[in-house]
């Protein structure tokens, strides 16, 4: 029992490791303006130079198709993606909407956990529900307390869309169904899809 234990407990270690490293990159990589959309969009992919434009069409739909929105004081939560990885963790994202007539900053979406009160307003509180398992599975953080999830800074003007994500531990194989769960709003049904 405690080797499997051990084994559990170094696959998190090494997923968080490897997803902090990832969020790190990504966040160095992120810093010009809108100029670089501007450039992608200009530039043709492969199927339009040959002409193929339903093969290029294709994907997009699907991109944009959400697994479930739940709404509540104004704020819209989309999710559109729940998928599973190999290191053991699962990738929840979407995106969140300002209906409010303000600027939102998350606030009460924080977590009650000391060790992630720091986090100011992300999605620290939110979390999985496996009802099959009768489990809850907590936002995952990397060793100096820091969420491995959004956090909105500066907050989110009115009517705005923002990109968001949050990793948890994996629920076991059999699962496929969860619960996503944010302080505040209702919970969200998801089907968990595997990862590449």
């Amino acid at each position: 029992m405690s080797t499997r234990r051990t084994l559990v407990a170094r696959r998190v270690m090494t997923a968080v490791a490897i997803t902090t490293g990832l969020v790190l990159t990504v966040a160095g990589c992120g810093g010009g303006g809108g100029d670089d959309k501007a450039d992608k969009k200009a530039t043709p992919s492969a199927s339009e130079k040959d002409g193929d434009d339903d093969k290029g069409d294709a994907p997009a739909p699907e991109a944009d198709q959400a697994l479930a929105e739940v709404k509540s004081n104004g704020i819209a939560l989309t999710v559109t993606s729940a998928s599973r990885d190999e290191g053991g963790f699962l990738t929840v994202s979407g995106k969140v909407t300002n209906g409010t007539s303000g600027i939102w900053v998350g606030s009460e979406w924080r977590s009650d956990e000391n060790e992630l009160k720091k986090n100011g307003g992300s999605l620290a509180g939110a979390s999985i529900i496996d009802q099959q398992g009768k489990k809850k599975y907590l936002v995952l953080r990397d060793t100096t307390g820091r969420c491995l999830c959004t956090k909105f800074e500066g907050g989110i003007n009115r009517s705005q869309s923002v990109d968001w994500y949050a990793q948890f531990p994996a629920p076991p194989e059999g699962t496929s169904k969860v619960q996503f769960q944010v302080p505040t709003m209702p919970p969200a049904a998801l089907e968990i899809s595997e990862g590449e």
